[in-house]
């Protein structure tokens, strides 16, 4: 009771980074690990905290509200009511929640977009923000549940694009390509390989149609790294290597280290160490080059930094048997993103399970498969019998019977 008191005070007086730091440290997190789930540095989250009654970016308040579950009106960016939870059976009560939700999502884009000049720019701009929301709620919803909302948006976006020509075609294109391959991830993670793979398509498609060379390599790259992750080394080699020449030379920094990181995991995906290692490389200095204070240009949403090169490596190093690749002292730290980014200590799993540590193993898990079971994702209950079935043993210890208890009951 303490605890909220001071958090309330500090809202109601504007300080909106000591709300961040008390809700932080209640959530035991060090600033470190906030800033690597944010894209910040250690201390550019130390100024936000310690930035008082000042002015603030919305879209920092936003990140850091939305990793560490605080309610938007605490750092000033809703004046909503707080948030309820909707009864599961109803399903108009979630959708109105859900609109409410992406609004808020979508403040801290809104903040920075300047007013659109006419009728057509308000129509790009609207769908866009929308869009920008939905990304943005994916940290803290089940796909299932988005998955509709955003097929009824890509909907919308494909009738207003009907009719029209030239420019705003054009600017609508993009637009729809970025909500298909938002839509490509929602099926990915609900297990629904073939449906992933024909949004990812459909949003390379559109991203060509809107000449964007930027936003093609971005969905180039991001089919390349869902085929990687299917086991389709060659063809995620294949993709990287065309996303390359879309984005053209010189290649924008944040897109040639997010690029060098998919490669390595297409190396992986064909069991080629060596290549992997050297693709690493070269990502972690080019995104030790970037600046971590500076946004993401879009399509990027969120930036990219050291720490995500690090939980590619850890991929990379279960998929290749290589524990020294994923086993080390803070590697739990590359799973503190949002929910989804559990999925990551499933490969820590089988770093552990090649050393030889099956306690250890599946305890990460068991953790691992409620975070799947909780939000429903496929994605993650399927690596996590992928992460069983490679353990064949006559008579496994209690945590592994544990373990296979929960397993077969999940059925998603």
């Amino acid at each position: 009771m303490q605890q909220t008191a001071r958090i309330r005070e500090a809202s109601r007086r504007g300080d909106y980074g000591r709300v961040i730091k008390l809700v932080r440290r209640d959530r035991r997190m060090t600033q470190l690990q906030l800033g690597q789930a944010l894209g910040m540095s250690q201390s550019a989250v130390s100024r936000l905290e310690k930035r008082g009654t000042g002015t603030y970016r919305t879209d920092a308040l936003a990140a850091a509200a939305a990793h560490l579950d605080i309610a938007p009106e605490l750092v000033g960016l809703s004046g909503g009511r707080p948030r309820s939870r909707a009864r599961d059976d109803d399903d108009m009560h979630r959708r109105v929640l859900l609109g409410g939700a992406v609004a808020a999502a979508a403040a801290p884009v809104l903040a920075a977009v300047p007013a659109p000049a006419d009728a057509h720019s308000d129509q790009v701009a609207a769908l866009r923000l929308s869009t920008a929301g939905y990304r943005r709620l994916d940290g803290s919803l089940p796909s299932q549940d988005l998955e509709e909302a955003v097929q009824a948006h890509l909907g919308l976006i494909q009738t207003t694009a009907r009719g029209t020509t030239g420019e705003h075609r054009a600017r609508l294109a993009a637009v729809g390509s970025e909500a298909a391959g938002l839509a490509g991830w929602l099926a990915w993670d609900r297990g629904n390989t073939g449906s992933a793979r024909a949004r990812y398509g459909a949003a390379v498609g559109a991203a060509r149609s809107a000449g964007d060379r930027l936003l093609t390599a971005y969905q180039v790259g991001s089919l390349a790294q869902f085929e990687a992750h299917t086991g389709n080394g060659a063809e995620a080699l294949a993709l990287v290597r065309r996303a390359r020449r879309a984005a053209g030379e010189p290649c924008p920094p944040v897109a040639d280290a997010w690029l060098l990181s998919v490669e390595a995991l297409g190396h992986a995906a064909a069991g080629d160490r060596c290549a992997a290692d050297r693709a690493l490389t070269a990502s972690r200095a080019a995104a030790e080059a970037l600046d971590g204070q500076a946004p993401p240009p879009w399509p990027w949403v969120f930036g990219f930094t050291p720490h995500k090169v690090a939980a590619h490596r850890v991929t990379c190093g279960a998929w290749l048997g290589l524990p020294g690749w994923v086993l080390g002292e803070d590697v739990e730290a590359l799973a503190t993103g949002h929910a989804k980014q559990r999925a990551l200590l499933l490969d820590i799993a089988a770093g552990h399970l090649s050393a030889g540590r099956v306690e250890g193993a599946f305890s990460l898990a068991t953790r691992a498969l409620e975070v799947g079971v909780r939000y429903r994702s496929g994605r993650i209950v399927e690596r996590a019998r992928a992460v069983r079935r490679s353990l064949a043993l006559s008579c496994p210890p209690p945590v592994v019977r544990d373990f296979d208890e929960r397993l077969h009951g999940v059925y998603l």
